[in-house]
């Protein structure tokens, strides 16, 4: 079982702490919940300027020629996110995320405690047609499969760690959700207000001040590239899982 506290922070001879590796043809940053990663044709959101955003964000210096993007978080989301620094490389990560070789890990505190402690949320997911911004459970929508192992079982939530074998558009959040276990902080799938019916005050308090899912991508493994890449827990998440172990 993972510790509850996430280690301090601090960089690696002087390097940022939030540059997780920074190697010749490939950049990992741990990035911080509330960056949006979304692009579009819209100002302010054109790839060059979530990037600089995200690395403005991570306290690193905006590089001339950017990095590649590879993949992407939700904005609400923390942890590793990988850059390519070419081309070539951007291919074969982008590669290895389409065909599910890259294989990623999510930390999750969410209400309840799913049971089994083990198991496969397999619900297909769509756009949810009450609400564009939003997915949900769908007959004939796309295949969606993520695996879940409770950690540790706190009063009215569990930790969790997350292995999605899809990665649909708010995979993990929407099947959580589903099975009656939303994410605290989760304002859009039912996680961000169920913190009213606790009943210790200190753990009240803290779940009340929690302001974003606390969905965190922990690791991501290429094996096939000689890549593994881990983001501690942020502070509030590790904050949290003190106060309830107490």
């Amino acid at each position: 079982m993972p510790p509850a506290e996430s280690p301090a922070r601090r960089g690696d001879g002087g390097r940022p702490p939030r540059l997780l590796l920074d190697e010749a043809t490939v950049l990992a940053v741990d990035k911080p919940a509330g960056v949006s990663m979304a692009t579009s044709g819209r100002p302010g959101k054109s790839e060059a300027e979530v990037l600089a955003r995200l690395l403005t964000a991570c306290g690193l210096p905006v590089p001339d020629p950017l990095p590649l993007l590879v993949h992407r978080l939700d904005e609400g989301t923390s942890g590793v996110v990988l850059l390519a620094r070419d081309a070539s490389t951007h291919r074969l990560l982008s590669l290895a995320f389409q065909e599910r070789v890259a294989h990623k890990t999510y930390r999750a505190l969410v209400w309840g405690h799913p049971v089994p402690a083990q198991g496969i949320a397999d619900a297909p997911l769509a756009r949810d047609p009450k609400d564009g911004r939003k997915m949900a459970v769908r007959e004939g929508g796309k295949p969606s499969i993520t695996r879940w192992t409770t950690l540790r079982r706190y009063p009215s939530v569990a930790d969790l760690e997350l292995t999605p074998e899809t990665g649909r558009t708010h995979q993990i959040r929407v099947h959580l959700a589903e099975k009656g276990h939303p994410i605290v902080g989760d304002d859009f799938y039912g996680g961000a207000t169920r913190w009213r019916g606790v009943r210790d005050p200190s753990a009240r308090a803290a779940f009340a001040a929690v302001t974003h899912p606390l969905l965190h991508a922990a690791r991501v493994v290429v094996a096939s590239l000689g890549l593994e890449v881990v983001a501690p827990l942020p502070a509030d998440y590790a904050a949290l899982l003190r106060i309830l172990a107490a």
